[in-house]
């Protein structure tokens, strides 16, 4: 039996930008995201980066903006997870493009979508790594009252105008 470790890896965002990080099961991943975001909306602006598990064990890149693929690659390798992937998005939000992601046939599933600060738990053994979980964003402190509502609602409502 191999010695089991953690690591905590915190996932770097760039400014206004989310990051959507999971799981699949195939070197085709990379292209089939790629097609997923590219035909989601014009403006959409991303990198992602796929953690190939067996064969040559590469982190595969693609995505349409140079800055956002490097840093979807440096997160990939920090994590180096296998079969794990990593978007980056600018120009647009994880509800965009979410469903079109889980829609990818080689999508396992995903483990967070936001542009909060993450964190990654990770398994290693002598075989490799894995994700155990993340760490998105703060722990509660309250409970909504009613400004807190009347905020929530004005912001789905009239600022992102997602509700009607």
């Amino acid at each position: 039996m191999s010695e089991l470790k953690f690591a905590l890896e915190t996932v770097e965002i760039p400014e206004d930008c989310n990051v959507i990080v999971g799981q699949s099961h195939f070197i085709k991943t990379v292209e089939d995201i790629f097609e997923a975001l590219v035909t989601s909306s014009p403006s959409l602006l991303f990198g992602v980066a796929f953690c190939e598990a067996s064969i040559e064990k590469l982190v595969r890149r693609d995505g349409n903006d140079p800055e956002l693929v490097d840093c979807a690659v440096k997160n990939a390798l920090k994590i180096g997870a296998g079969h794990s992937f990593v978007v980056v998005l600018r120009n647009g939000y994880p509800i965009n493009v979410l469903s079109r992601i889980k829609a990818v046939q080689e999508v396992c599933g995903v483990f967070a979508a936001t542009a909060n600060p993450l964190q990654v738990i990770v398994a290693e053994t002598s075989q490799g790594r894995g994700i155990i979980g993340v760490i998105d964003g703060g722990s509660p402190v309250g409970v909504e009252d009613a400004s807190g509502e009347e905020w929530r609602k004005n912001l789905l409502r009239n600022v992102i105008g997602y509700k009607r």
